[in-house]
Formats: C-alpha cells, structure tokens, sequence
C-alpha cells in the first residue's frame, strides 16, 4: 500500500512538472525586447494618390504635399507599406505651365510616412544611402573646403510631369496618382507594420473629388431682329383738265401729289454668346524631353566599377534622365571603359566638389559607391547588387 501511495505522489510529480510553464530568466527575456525589422531597399518606386490639391494661384515651393499609398509595398513576402498609410512632403520647386508650354513639373521631397495606427517614421532622419558603414571620399575637397558629410542624400523623391493647360485653375488634382522613389533603405519596426496592416479596413477604392471651380458655361442662342412695318403711301390725284369754249383754252385744275409711305422700322436681335469649356484635367505623365547629363571626376586610387578597374586619371559619366535608374558610360579620353546601372539620387544641396565614394572590401579593394559633382544636386550610387549594363564597343 505505502508503495502505491509512493507511485502516485511521483507520477503526480512528473504530470505537474510536463505542465508548468516555461520561465524564462532576465537575459531570456531581454533578448525578447528586440524589434525586428523590415527593410525596405534603397530605389524601390511607391505609387502615391494625392489628397490634397496643388492650386495654380497660390502653389509655391515649400508649400506641403499629402498623399496616401495607391498600392501596397512588399518586401520577403511581407507587407511593408500597406494600404491606409499618409505621407508628407514638401515641394522644392516648380515649372508652372504656360501658353506655349502646357505642363507643369515639380520636384518633391517627402519627411513623413505615417501608418494606421499612428506609427510615424522621420524620414529626415534616414541619411545613409546604404545599410553598410560610410564609404571614404577618394578625391580631395576643394582647398579650403571641408570634407563632404554624405549626409545630403533626400530620403524618398517624387518628380511629376503633369500636362496641365495655364487656365487650369488646379496644378495637380485630387487623387493624382505619382511615383515617389526611396533613396535610402527605410528601415521599419515590423511589429508595428504588422499592428497597421490589421487595422486596415479594405473598402472601395477611394471616390476622389476634383477641386476645380471651373463650371462650363454653355452657348446662348441669340434674338433675331424686330421689324416693324412701314406706312403705305397715298396715291395723288390726277389734274381736272374743263374743255375751252371755241378759241378758248382747257382750264386745267392740277391734281394732287401722292404722299409716299414709310419704310420698316428694323430692331437688331442680340448676338448668342459661344460656349465656354473648362481646361482638360491635369493628367501626370512621363516628360518626353529627357535631359542628357556629361560630368567629369577623378580618380585618386584604383577602384572597381562592375568589374571594371578604373586606374588614376580623369573621367567623364555620361548617361540620360534623372532617374531613378540609368544607364552610366564612363569614358576617359573619349573612350568608352565601362557601361553599368547606377540609381540617379536627388541631394538636398549643391555639391561643393567633385567626390567619388568608395567601398571598402574584406580584402582591401575598393569599389566605386558613388560619385558627386560640384554645383550639382545629384549623385550616382552604383549598387553592388544591381546588375551591369549590356556591354559596348564602340568610341564616343
């Protein structure tokens, strides 16, 4: 009996022991605290709809921008930037339309992007333009200037097209769907994206409003004359011609004169007034002038581009548009030495200096990361993931 007793205090022991829960110590716990990330690339393109119009009469540079994301961004599989999510930019400069030149064109810097929820990223803050420590300048500033801080690259650009007629009353409409492209990897709390993906509640699409005061006005029909007849006129009487007596002439009573009538009394109508339609609505296209850029630089130390060694010496980047991708030439003496893709990124200033950037390799190479130009707000960043550029032969 005192050994059955004994059986079932142990294997009491045993169930309770299998069911209590697991307690995790202070470094167990600690290490729970970690929030992981999502990272969104450096040169992926989100499709925005604006909420918020851009008016002809009192748009000027500095003046907000509000948009909404128009689709989802995914990243691994994972939504990144969901439906439901704001951003906030700024407008750095502008091309109004004219009569001869019917477009606008903008360029845009964005500082906030904020998701359901209220979790807010600062996109001032996001500097790097690569997850990877800072790259050394190979290129001496100019004398008396200090090195360049690469902390000038914008976070995340937009540069609508937009045909747009100069009577247009509204820039860029309601709903005015652009690109916006990310110039540095945005770095996301996934927890926190994952908390705004299910508060989203997908609906309908949006149903956006124009903001245009233009109303039509259509053509009016004139009045035709107003004519009031005239008078006829009286006949006169013919003259009484009495017979003379023998030797005696007629004796003739004249008659009298008609009176004449009077002519029709014509009263103009009014003119009609033509029909007045409003201008076309903006519509946000690409700009089908692309501007060609030729910039030189130097190289102080042999440094890899897309395989290529590009040894001491001066060059020339030569390639067409702003971006976000290009095809980069790099020539030296007019000869063509390497054709790569590089992103184009927009800089929140001038360039003091011409600047190549280098990285670092484990073993002790280097590799072009990116090239500046004074006077320029502009760089080109060469990616080690993307790919080259189809290759050529021929001389420019």
């Amino acid at each position: 009996m005192k050994r059955l007793a004994f059986a079932l205090l142990l294997t009491s022991f045993s169930v309770a022991a299998q069911t209590v829960p697991d307690i995790k110590g202070p470094a167990q716990l600690k290490g729970n605290t970690s929030k992981p990330k999502l990272v969104v690339p450096a040169g992926t393109v989100v499709t925005l709809a604006l909420i918020e119009p851009i008016l002809a009469r009192s748009a000027k540079v500095g003046d907000s921008v509000y948009a909404e994301i128009a689709f989802p961004v995914g990243v691994s599989n994972q939504i990144a930037i969901p439906l439901g999510t704001y951003v906030q930019g700024q407008i750095d400069s502008l091309v109004r339309p004219g009569w001869l030149s019917p477009h606008a064109q903008f360029q845009m810097h964005f500082t906030k992007i904020i998701f359901a929820g209220g979790y807010t990223v600062d996109l001032t803050k996001l500097q790097s333009t690569s997850p990877g420590t800072p790259g050394t300048a190979l290129a001496s500033p100019a004398p008396g200037m200090p090195p360049p801080p690469f902390d000038d690259v914008l976070a995340a650009v937009a540069n609508p097209y937009v045909l747009v007629s100069a009577s247009s009353d509204v820039l860029l409409d309601n709903g005015s769907q652009f690109a916006m492209v990310l110039q540095v990897p945005l770095r996301l709390n996934a927890a926190k994206v994952a908390d705004a993906v299910r508060q989203f509640q997908p609906g309908p699409p949006p149903q956006f409003t124009s903001a245009t005061r233009c109303r039509p006005i259509p053509a009016t029909m004139g009045t035709p004359d107003t004519v009031i007849p005239g008078t006829p006129g009286t006949p006169g009487t013919s003259p009484t011609v009495i017979p003379g007596g023998p030797g005696m002439p007629d004796t003739v009573i004249p008659g009298t004169p008609g009176t004449p009538g009077t002519p029709p009394t014509v009263i103009p109508g009014s003119l009609g007034t033509p029909a007045i339609p409003c201008p076309n609505p903006p519509v946000v296209t690409s700009n089908p002038k692309v501007q060609s850029y030729r910039q030189s630089f130097q190289i102080a130390k042999p440094v890899q581009v897309s395989g290529t060694l590009l040894g001491l010496g001066s060059y020339q980047a030569t390639w067409n548009g702003s971006g976000p991708l290009a095809q980069v030439d790099i020539l030296q003496n007019g000869n063509l030495v390497v054709c790569v893709l590089a992103r184009v990124v927009l800089l929140s200033k001038v360039s003091a200096a011409d600047t190549p950037e280098t990285r670092t390799h484990t073993d002790s190479s280097l590799s072009l990361q990116s090239l500046r130009f004074a006077g320029q707000k502009l760089a080109l960043y060469f990616d080690q993931a993307a790919p080259s550029a189809p290759s050529k032969t021929k001389e420019h």
